[in-house]
């Protein structure tokens, strides 16, 4: 086969360290948009990106020539340096050390896509950890509840 063809479509999911409100409407919107420059300067196209106050989900199609490892760490670092640029209320901002990244298949895309625009009315009955473990177990991911929490 002479062409590399790929699409993987990955739902990421992180907190802002000690899952601190940081995320407010002031920022909000500002601070999405950013994420999605920085997602679009890696090959990554951001298909949603929404938050609460104290973490983000960013629904997006991976680029067939990044690791998962390495656009987290560039968009993590990027928007957390950004963000301490944005008034004082942020210069201590800083993200959790981990992540979440769980692959969604084609036809799936539009139920997380539906998801990851409600986060507002899916945490008035859950919170970040309990919606995070649910994460964790659907997809089979094992765990030590002592290393996930920063």
């Amino acid at each position: 086969m002479p062409q590399s063809l790929a699409r993987l479509y990955i739902h990421l999911v992180f907190s802002t360290k000690y899952r601190q409100p940081f995320l407010t409407d002031a920022i909000r919107e500002s601070l999405h948009a950013y994420m999605a420059m920085v997602m679009d300067n890696l090959g990554c196209q951001a298909l949603l990106i929404n938050s609460i106050e104290d973490h983000i989900h960013i629904l997006f199609e991976l680029s067939r020539t990044i690791a998962v490892s390495q656009a987290v760490e560039k968009v993590k670092t990027v928007s957390s340096r950004w963000m301490k640029t944005q008034g004082d209320e942020w210069t201590g901002f800083t993200w959790q050390a981990g992540y979440g990244a769980f692959t969604v298949s084609a036809s799936n895309v539009q139920m997380v896509r539906n998801y990851v625009e409600n986060q507002r009315e899916h945490h008035r009955l859950q919170s970040f950890q309990d919606e995070y473990r649910a994460f964790l177990d659907k997809h089979e991911v094992a765990y030590d509840e002592r290393y996930i929490w920063d």
